[in-house]
């Protein structure tokens, strides 16, 4: 492998360091145990957080070993937001999130061979720790004034809400982590968003004064933007998560297949484990040919794949192919034909209308006459089948998996109806 600096700078990975040379130095002597942090703030993990996770299986590809850390501690606080206050989540409930973020992140680490990836909680150093112990032999290295110039700090501070002691304090038991991480595991490398930078930073400067000796490092991957101004990461729908019961796979694939071209190179080198090779000639196939979607389908194949498993991914792909009438829409299962139908237009009725009435309705044309039109035309299909008549009724038996009908207006609209019980 190319060296592993070079290579997250080549995929645009890293947008600050605390000492690049030295960080190199420390690589190619390696190898380097590293950690990157996750808090159960939430019942599972998205897009932001596969950021981090991919950078984590990327280092360790190159020949070092990865902690996992899943702050069932720094969950019970919450780092703070630039806005408000966090509300305090109950530690039982943090503690099954810890367990779900577990989950979603052993299967893209190794776990086997020299390089053998650990998963960590820092509650395990924490809860035992007495509130003097840890103002006395924590507490007592960090300045306040350099704890208020962080980003973070610094914004709540000058906003109405104010901060609280609670959240304050966030950055010290971050900082304990990294040190505590360095003594059990000789930790020397923190990665994590630009966002988290003075987190980061508290853990280095934590360790440089306890253990004047040690050399450690921090690495900061840059925020991603979209080229049309909206988020990374949220759809209409809301935050892209990697527990299936939040964001289906099918959503999952969408998110990626519906990349903006100027945004999928972008994507493809930050996300694919693809060679440079591959991923350049992706590349050149967006901007020859860019109604082809190459690059959007090999990258939502390849993260649905790696997320969700393959055979999530051959579902997802089979479904999507069959709503725009390229395969069998029977074949599919109810649960995935469901996912697909969650993200079309799609209303929800006691009994089946006239196919006008339900084009009208459901929002694929703008009235009932337009839907004639569209009959007439040839441009009218339910469940891939072409609409022959004005007055077609869709009958009980073509719903798919007893309940679904597919509306499809030309090749490119599509919406749902869903029979159910009065």
């Amino acid at each position: 492998m190319t060296d592993i600096v070079d290579e997250l700078k080549w995929r645009g990975l890293i947008a600050l360091s605390t000492d690049e040379d030295a960080l190199r130095k420390a690589f190619a002597d390696g190898p380097v145990t590293f950690y990157c942090g996750f808090d159960p703030t939430a019942p599972s993990l998205h897009l932001g957080n596969l950021v981090q996770i991919l950078t984590m299986r990327r280092i360790q590809q190159a020949g070092n070993r990865p902690l996992g850390l899943v702050g069932g501690a720094t969950g019970l606080i919450g780092d703070p937001k630039p806005t408000a206050e966090r509300t305090l989540n109950a530690p039982e409930i943090v503690a099954q999130w810890v367990e779900r973020l577990r989950a979603q992140i052993e299967p893209l680490l190794d776990f086997e061979g020299p390089h053998a990836a650990v998963m960590v909680n820092n509650l395990d150093w924490t809860q035992g720790l007495s509130a003097i112990e840890f103002l006395r032999d924590i507490g007592k290295h960090f300045r306040v004034n350099k704890m208020i110039a962080k980003e973070a700090v610094s914004r709540r501070l000058n906003s109405d809400a104010g901060i609280s002691y609670t959240e304050f304090s966030y950055q010290i038991l971050q900082g304990m982590d990294f040190l505590e991480l360095y003594r059990r595991y000789g930790c020397t490398l923190q990665t994590g968003g630009s966002d988290q930078w003075g987190n980061l930073t508290s853990g280095t400067d934590l360790i440089h004064r306890v253990e004047p000796h040690a050399v450690v490092h921090a690495l900061g991957t840059p925020l991603i933007t979209k080229a049309d101004g909206t988020k990374f990461g949220k759809t209409e729908s809301g935050t892209v998560w990697l527990d299936p019961e939040m964001t289906t796979p099918y959503a999952f694939y969408q998110f990626w297949l519906n990349a903006d071209d100027r945004d999928v190179s972008k994507f493809l080198r930050i996300f694919s484990f693809k060679s440079r090779e591959e991923i350049e000639e992706l590349e050149q196939q967006t901007q020859d040919r860019p109604q082809a979607r190459a690059a959007q389908r090999a990258l939502a194949e390849e993260l649905t794949t790696l997320v969700h498993g393959a055979d999530q991914t051959a579902a997802v792909i089979a479904a999507s192919r069959a709503l725009f009438g390229q395969g069998e829409l029977a074949e599919l299962d109810g649960a995935t034909l469901a996912a697909a139908l969650s993200e079309v237009p799609h209303i929800q009725v006691t009994e089946l209308a006239p196919v006008v009435d339900l084009f009208a309705e459901v929002g694929l044309v703008a009235s009932k006459s337009a839907a004639r039109r569209t009959v007439k035309e040839g441009g009218a299909y339910v469940n891939n089948v072409k609409v022959a008549s004005e007055d077609a009724v869709p009958a009980k038996d073509e719903l798919l998996d007893g309940r679904w009908l597919v509306l499809r207006r030309g090749k490119k609209n599509l919406a749902a109806v869903e029979v159910v019980s009065a």
